[in-house]
């Protein structure tokens, strides 16, 4: 069956996503273009997680839970779990690498935790666009360890990718599936052999993708989905 998509979208957790990043309306909106699934992936952090993965079963939407991670390479790496309580323990293994950098919300931008009915109920106080000091093998092998699938992000953009930070694909990473920036250059040589996923990288709700990328897999699951992403479907 085909699955329309978008696993890459951003809460007002995230201290580059817009306010009206709420998990109500990124589930609405992502209803209203048609989409499948979604996945929700904040800038190293879960906290806004559950309440979208929550809104999304009552309105019929399938949320994947996740984590955009930014390495100590400075590279971004998704990371996809089948139930919230995997992302959330991941996260907590995460603690002790974080570095208590306070947030400047003037700076850098605000980094909301929002309820059920999208009421900011506190803000992250440390700032979530550092990195984290884990490297991309020690990052991949703790996601695994927690039952995630990773996929490096937007790897053919000039910046926080994993081809423009390092400029290979190491193959000792075992990673299947790579996300493609639709609108940045890629040499195709440096790819080859790995699935492609096609994502918004959604910051602001316009962002959020149209009903245009699918994936081909058996049933709507998230089980039936990271194995596609981690090669075993």
């Amino acid at each position: 069956m085909e699955i329309y998509y978008d696993l890459h979208i951003h809460s007002c957790l995230s201290p580059c996503g817009d306010a009206d990043m709420t998990p109500n309306n990124i589930v609405n909106m992502a209803l209203i273009k048609g989409l499948d699934v979604i996945a929700i992936t904040d800038h190293n952090t879960s906290k806004n997680a559950r309440v979208v993965c929550k809104i999304g079963k009552e309105q019929g939407l399938l949320v994947i839970p996740g984590m955009e991670v930014q390495t100590k390479e400075e590279v971004h790496v998704l990371c996809y779990f089948e139930e919230i309580s995997d992302l959330e323990a991941f996260d907590s293994a995460l603690e002790p690498y974080r570095l208590k950098i306070p947030n400047r919300p003037d700076h850098f931008g605000r980094q909301q935790i929002v309820n059920h009915e999208d009421q900011c109920v506190g803000e992250y106080p440390y700032a979530l666009i550092a990195s984290i000091e884990v490297s991309i093998e020690q990052l991949i092998e703790l996601c695994k360890a927690h039952g995630g699938v990773c996929v490096p992000a937007h790897v053919n953009k000039s910046s926080n990718s994993i081809l423009a930070n390092l400029g290979f694909m190491p193959q000792a990473l075992k990673v299947r599936t790579i996300e493609i920036h639709p609108k940045s250059p890629i040499n195709e040589t440096l790819i080859k052999g790995y699935q492609k996923i096609y994502n918004s990288d959604a910051h602001y709700l316009e962002h959020i993708s149209e009903r245009a990328n699918k994936l081909e897999i058996d049933e709507k699951t998230i089980s039936k989905i990271l194995n596609y992403l981690s090669g075993e479907e």
